[in-house]
């Protein structure tokens, strides 16, 4: 439809059927976007800062809102097709190069001088620690260092996951869409999004711990655990995530008028 069908709120109320529907369809878009942008770049933002524990499993928290981009893109693919669901990837591609290149800006201008800093600034630690990357830090630590140096390489391999994981989820499932002529929709909500986490699971964990787990810092056997644990809960969420898919495509192909 032509965005020429767009709405002024100041005259909602003589608007046409196509304007009001068209606005209707953008919104919901929007709010599809927002959540799955929200959650990508929640997933960066917490990183590996915490692992947890949940029965089995054991999960950067990074990963906890991470099933709910999958959700976003197959409603997105099966509501407003292919084409909006790979710009939607990309545009969440340009938000993972802009929060990299905006921590290497800060990690580049040169910091005040350490009588300047606020307390909670400068950290002293009591033995050395070892980092993701296989440095090991010790002594006194800025905050932001500690910080960047925690997250920098996670984040650049959360978006090489987030690369092969969201395009492949899109791929599958429009090959599953054609192959079964639209039916099925529990087939490719589920065969896409298993295929395409396992994908990132497998991905992630290895860019993000290969450096430690080549010096050493860390065995074969945890690198495994990680990323069963990692796509155990992926495969999980994935399953789960079955009946609000098709709650929400049947109230929202009724909504929009699809």
């Amino acid at each position: 439809m032509d965005t020429s069908a767009e709405i002024d709120p100041q005259n909602i109320e003589s608007a046409s059927p196509e304007a009001l529907l068209y606005e209707r369809r953008e919104r919901v878009f929007l709010i599809l976007a927002g959540v799955f942008l929200s959650s990508m770049t929640l997933l960066n933002v917490i990183g590996i800062t915490r692992f947890v524990q949940l029965g089995p499993m054991s999960l950067a928290i990074g990963v906890l809102p991470y099933p709910i981009t999958f959700l976003c893109t197959d409603l997105v693919c099966e509501l407003y097709g292919k084409r909006r669901a790979n710009f939607l990837v990309t545009v969440g591609l340009g938000l993972n190069i802009f929060i990299i290149a905006c921590l290497y800006l800060a990690q580049a201008v040169p910091p005040v001088s350490p009588d300047a800093m606020p307390p909670w600034q400068l950290l002293t630690l009591a033995e050395p620690v070892g980092m993701p990357s296989g440095d090991t830090v010790s002594g006194s630590v800025e905050l932001f260092d500690f910080i960047y140096a925690l997250t920098s390489g996670a984040m650049f391999a959360s978006m090489m996951a987030y690369v092969a994981a969201q395009y492949c989820d899109v791929q599958l499932f429009h090959f599953w869409k054609k192959l079964t002529n639209g039916k099925h929709l529990w087939l490719r909500n589920n065969f896409s999004t298993l295929i395409s986490q396992g994908v990132d699971s497998f991905m992630v964990i290895s860019v993000t711990f290969g450096a430690v787990w080549l010096a050493g810092g860390i065995s074969t056997q945890q690198m495994f655990v990680l990323m069963g644990s990692n796509y155990l809960f992926k495969m999980c969420c994935a399953l789960a995530d079955t009946g609000p898919c098709y709650y929400l495509t049947f109230k929202l192909k009724r909504y929009l008028q699809l």
